[in-house]
């Protein structure tokens, strides 16, 4: 397939299914903004991906998984994580989420193969992320912070969760600073292709892992 000659589609032509097969082919979508009625369709020759065995964690950041008082939820709000990631931020006054993207991923979500991580404070939703499996691949689409370091700890919990159910990669698209912090690197689309592969032909189990798991276990993570 080649998602590159869907880009002046409208909405009722692209489904879930063509959202999955770009996804198998090393695609994935964006809006120019919130208003756009059309997507465009990226395959970087770089690739952000975290080796699932090299995840960094800052001391800062371990202390305040340690000091807890927060709850960490699976697939509870799917569409609010949704919606609080297309909210525009002082770092980013223009998203990429538009409503088709939100309508097209919701569905993924009620086929059970788009998921989200929450984090949870005084009954409210202060950060979290989402993004969408196939097979032993998670493709992290995007994630929003409303409390210090709530969209690092949601992150830190999926990649405990996909080490746990035997993910093989989680792409994260692009490399920033922020999860560059974290371990993510940069790789070539020829190797990321490569890894795609690998991991469509395994099965990764999201829900393995208990939600009270340790997410600072020694064999999981490295504190920096």
């Amino acid at each position: 397939m080649e998602p590159t000659d869907q880009n002046n589609k409208n909405s009722e032509a692209l489904t879930p299914q063509f959202l999955l097969e770009a996804y198998a082919s090393g695609y994935f979508p964006m809006a120019d903004d919130a208003d756009a009625s059309e997507l465009f369709w990226l395959s970087p020759d770089l690739r952000g991906v975290l080796p699932l065995d090299n995840l960094h964690i800052s001391k800062s950041l371990a202390k305040a998984i340690r000091q807890g008082g927060y709850e960490i939820k699976i697939d509870t709000a799917f569409l609010n994580v949704m919606q609080a990631c297309a909210e525009p931020t002082s770092e980013r006054p223009l998203t990429w989420i538009n409503e088709e993207i939100i309508a097209l991923y919701s569905e993924l979500f009620l086929m059970g193969l788009a998921h989200s991580v929450e984090i949870w404070q005084d009954g409210r939703l202060v950060g979290g992320l989402y993004g969408v499996q196939l097979g032993a691949a998670f493709f992290g689409e995007s994630m929003f912070s409303r409390q210090t370091n709530a969209s690092k700890i949601a992150f830190v919990h999926l990649v405990n969760r996909l080490q746990v159910g035997g993910f093989k990669l989680l792409d994260t698209q692009f490399t920033t600073e922020h999860l560059a912090s974290m371990g993510v690197i940069e790789i070539a689309k020829s190797d990321y292709l490569n890894q795609l592969d690998v991991a469509l032909n395994n099965i990764g189990d999201f829900e393995k892992m208990p939600l009270n798991a340790d997410i600072l276990g020694d064999n999981i993570v490295a504190i920096k």
